[in-house]
């Protein structure tokens, strides 16, 4: 019998991580019945973060949360609350950027200049309410390029104009900003906050958020340059937040705004990792299966797919992404799947997922199931 383990990243837009690994299970089993399969499914901090640790940690409650969304419209969204720790009378509080600010929530409707974190914000402080004794929170898949702004005013902060009035929602609100106050900001949790993100990108500048992220966020070239004035501005009147710090430029400056707050940014699939006990489960695993959406040249620095690898040196590593680029190095992997390759044409991985997740589970049994 052999001993897998199932770690896969969300196949964004198509299938959540937890889905892809029971799917890959599936595909498993119908070649090898008799293996011992554990899922673990991953995330770096963004979409499928709360899934991902909710599928591994016992007792974990999903607590209903509803907020403002990206685009001004209430979400019903939740927050992940774990079991506390020897002593701690509240346990971790798991909160997503994707479910409350993210992008996918305004579809084809890009709200350039106005999208907002505040409903982040609103969400951290419903887990704050609650008493957590601890906050990760995952920045990735953002749909604004604020600064934070939303997710600050949330917490306690108030940026205001010339006069004195609140700015508007969004980069939009950044051309205004004046004034910033974070002396009624709430306090950390007593054991901290860690913020999680794949990207090292800082706040201002060529690699910065908005020159970097915004134009997937549907800014053009004089709205990439507009948001970037307006960041520097921001951190101008923030002078205690270094705007150079790897990771500020994450979820449009999310990741600055946490840090001024005080929390710590980390890289996230280590720390997803760590949550649910990945190393653990990989070390006494013949196969580990890993994946994502696209694996690219860029995917050894820092993606699900390359770090659940390093975890495992004595297993043989499985993977599967939607599409595999011709530059992509797949040296860690004893065998790659790509889903476009297997069905055929990107439109039929994309409209059939799960059954091709299915498909690459199969093969996998077949190519590397018989390892001791």
């Amino acid at each position: 019998m052999t001993r897998v383990v199932l770690a896969p990243d969300s196949f964004k837009g198509t299938v959540p991580a937890a889905t892809a690994a029971q799917v890959l299970a599936e595909g498993w089993r119908r070649i090898r019945p008799g293996d011992d399969l554990v899922l673990r499914p991953m995330a770096d901090g963004g979409e499928g973060t709360l899934d991902a640790v909710a599928a591994a940690v016992p007792r974990a409650e999903r607590i209903p949360v509803t907020v403002t969304g990206p685009g001004g419209s209430a979400v019903v969204a939740s927050w992940l609350l774990l079991p506390p720790a020897p002593g701690a009378p509240v346990g971790t509080g798991v909160v997503e950027l994707a479910s409350t600010s993210g992008i996918e929530l305004l579809g084809e409707h890009l709200r350039p200049q106005s999208a907002s974190t505040l409903g982040f914000g609103q969400a951290i402080a419903a887990a704050l309410d609650a008493g957590v004794s601890r906050l990760v929170l995952g920045i990735g898949s953002s749909a604004s390029t604020d600064g934070g702004v939303g997710l600050l005013t949330a917490l306690g902060a108030r940026f205001t104009d010339a006069a004195g009035g609140p700015v508007a929602p969004g980069a939009a609100g950044l051309d205004e900003l004046a004034d910033v106050d974070l002396g009624g900001l709430r306090p950390l949790p007593s054991h901290g906050a860690m913020v999680l993100t794949d990207v090292t990108n800082p706040l201002l500048g060529e690699r910065g958020a908005a020159a970097v992220f915004g134009p997937q966020k549907g800014l053009d070239a004089a709205g990439v340059s507009r948001a970037d004035a307006g960041l520097a501005r921001l951190a101008a009147l923030v002078p205690t937040a270094d705007p150079a710090l790897p990771g500020a430029g994450a979820a449009g400056g999310a990741g600055w705004a946490l840090a001024a707050w005080g929390a710590t940014l980390a890289a996230g699939a280590a720390e997803v990792a760590a949550l649910i006990r990945l190393a653990d489960a990989a070390e006494s695993a013949s196969v580990v299966i890993t994946g994502e959406g696209s694996y690219d040249a860029q995917s050894a620095a820092g993606k699900v797919p390359a770090f659940v690898a390093g975890l495992a040196p004595h297993a043989a590593v499985g993977l599967v992404a939607g599409r595999i680029t011709a530059d992509a190095d797949l040296s860690p992997f004893a065998d790659a799947v790509s889903l476009t390759e297997l069905a055929g044409s990107s439109a039929s991985a994309l409209a059939e997922g799960t059954r091709w997740l299915r498909e690459a589970g199969a093969r996998l049994a077949g190519t590397l199931g018989s390892r001791p």
